[in-house]
């Protein structure tokens, strides 16, 4: 049976019930955030790519996962890892909106920034309602 893309995190985040689990949560968040970071500042900067090829590299590293994760049956904490690593380098998109033009970016103020952010939260919220879960968990 196939989940939703909605429901993979959440029913990852349901199976933490024992304080080992939970260790390994916080662990993972703790570590991932500071390598997604580096990772992101690596690909804009040393590596070359700039904030829109890095942009376009972790957007498609993301939809490898979410392929892996319907159609293969890799381990799913892996999958989970990967992508909480991968989905910091995605704050490029902030940076890439307040960054002058000669640097690559569109050079909007913090507000229009703020507003594009939010307009754009809102409409995901309207094309992906959440559902509620067919089985109990």
């Amino acid at each position: 049976m196939r989940r939703s893309a909605s429901c993979w995190l959440i029913s990852w985040a349901e199976t933490i019930t024992s304080p080992k689990a939970e260790l390994f949560y916080w662990v993972t968040i703790m570590f991932s955030q500071p390598l997604g970071t580096a990772l992101g500042d690596w690909t804009a900067d040393s590596a070359g790519l700039g904030y829109v090829g890095s942009a376009i590299v972790f957007t498609s590293l993301l939809a490898a996962i979410y392929a892996f994760y319907f159609w293969t049956s890799s381990s799913r904490t892996l999958l989970f890892s990967v992508v909480f690593i991968l989905t910091r380098p995605l704050a490029l998109f902030s940076e890439i909106s307040l960054i002058t033009h000669q640097c690559g970016g569109l050079a909007l103020s913090r507000y229009t920034a703020t507003a594009v952010l939010l307009a754009f939260c809102a409409a995901s919220i309207l094309i992906f309602p959440q559902r509620a879960s067919n089985r109990a968990h």
